[in-house]
């Protein structure tokens, strides 16, 4: 969704959406359809309150994921990465899921998201394998190398399955 001469809107038109890499990356993964804010039926239907605001709907048009605000290419495209590692959790395609988690923390280890990545890969891991190690893996990789990420704070309670 976009707002026609929004700040944010006319900022990733410049500088994220005219990237070669996020163009590729859209090309390849990702149908896009651009809707102004104010359309009559979509607009209220996903509840647009502010642009750009980015979501990743199923093939039914229910909303896995959603960003808000200006993301630079550099974290444009991570962060699409996460919204399809999302709908894919949730579908659930866990294996898929862990494999654009994965492509994060390989491609984009120095990004915002990369420690939601490793706290949704190894959730996500845990489910398939029910391995309690897969939890205990967040907790220390989160701490090991995001330790001021709010999502150890989130996985604290998995350092307590340590033996």
């Amino acid at each position: 969704f976009y707002s026609p001469g929004g700040i944010g809107c006319k900022r990733m038109d410049a500088v994220a959406f005219i990237d070669p890499a996020v163009i590729d990356f859209i090309n390849t993964n990702l149908v896009p359809i651009r809707v102004p804010a104010d359309d009559p039926e979509l607009g209220p239907r996903y509840t647009i309150k502010w642009t750009p605001t980015l979501l990743m709907v199923d093939g039914d048009g229910v909303e896995q994921y959603r960003t808000l605000g200006f993301y630079p290419p550099a974290e444009l495209i991570p962060s699409l990465l996460l919204g399809i590692g999302k709908t894919r959790f949730n579908l659930p395609d866990r294996p898929a899921a862990c494999a654009c988690f994965a492509q994060i923390l390989a491609d984009y280890p120095a990004s915002s998201l990369a420690p939601e990545a490793v706290y949704l890969n190894g959730v996500a891991r845990y489910i398939e394998t029910r391995e309690v190690a897969n939890l205990i893996g967040i907790y220390d990789r989160l701490a090991a190398e995001y330790p001021d990420s709010p999502w150890l704070t989130r996985a604290d309670p998995y350092r307590f399955l340590k033996k």
